[in-house]
């Protein structure tokens, strides 16, 4: 199976850094064909300009979006990596999305109906952030996390969504808890 993950963290010491290695090795030793987008290491440029903007209403986009597409095209199940900051995904995922699930390629509007393009893909989120599960819980947060992401965006855009893994007090997690997440995700990723 074609795979590709998108990443999104500085730090190549993080937590996140080693849940994408988890899940690309696990893939690997099974033979998948695995592609990583480490979108600071791309310096992926996040910012969506108003050439972009009008270039999305005539299926025109500059070369680094297309080329991002085609790994998009190319693939088969997406991985998103990416930390929970302020309650949302980091400004350079953020980009990542407002540019690449562009009109006309991830959804477009047929008599006013919106229509995902990205069907029959499937798509896994896996993210971590520094409150507790419960933290969120109390306060509508898990439900609000999965809303914007996985209805507005994610399945908006025809993803079919096998799984969201949101682990928690990441920030600070024992080794233990560390090697827990670790075997969930191999667990997960025996396809």
């Amino acid at each position: 199976m074609k795979h590709l993950i998108i990443y999104a963290h500085p730090n190549a010491g993080s937590l996140n850094f080693h849940l994408k290695q988890t899940v690309a090795q696990t893939l690997e030793q099974q033979n998948h064909e695995v592609v990583i987008r480490d979108l600071y290491n791309l310096n992926f440029n996040p910012i969506l300009s108003l050439k972009d903007m009008s270039g999305q209403r005539k299926g025109k986009v500059s070369k680094d979006v297309k080329k991002e597409q085609e790994y998009i095209s190319w693939a088969e199940h997406i991985t998103f990596i990416y930390p929970i900051w302020w309650t949302g995904m980091p400004a350079i995922m953020k980009g990542y999305i407002d540019r690449v699930l562009s009109y006309g390629f991830a959804y477009r509007y047929d008599a006013g109906v919106q229509k995902g393009l990205l069907k029959g893909k499937r798509a896994t989120i896996i993210n971590t952030h520094g409150k507790s599960q419960a933290e969120y819980e109390s306060i509508g947060m898990d439900k609000a996390l999965s809303l914007t992401s996985d209805n507005g965006i994610f399945a908006y855009c025809g993803f079919e969504i096998t799984k969201h893994f949101f682990f928690d007090q990441a920030d600070r997690p024992s080794p233990q808890r560390v090697q827990e997440w670790t075997e969930i995700l191999i667990t997960s990723y025996q396809i």
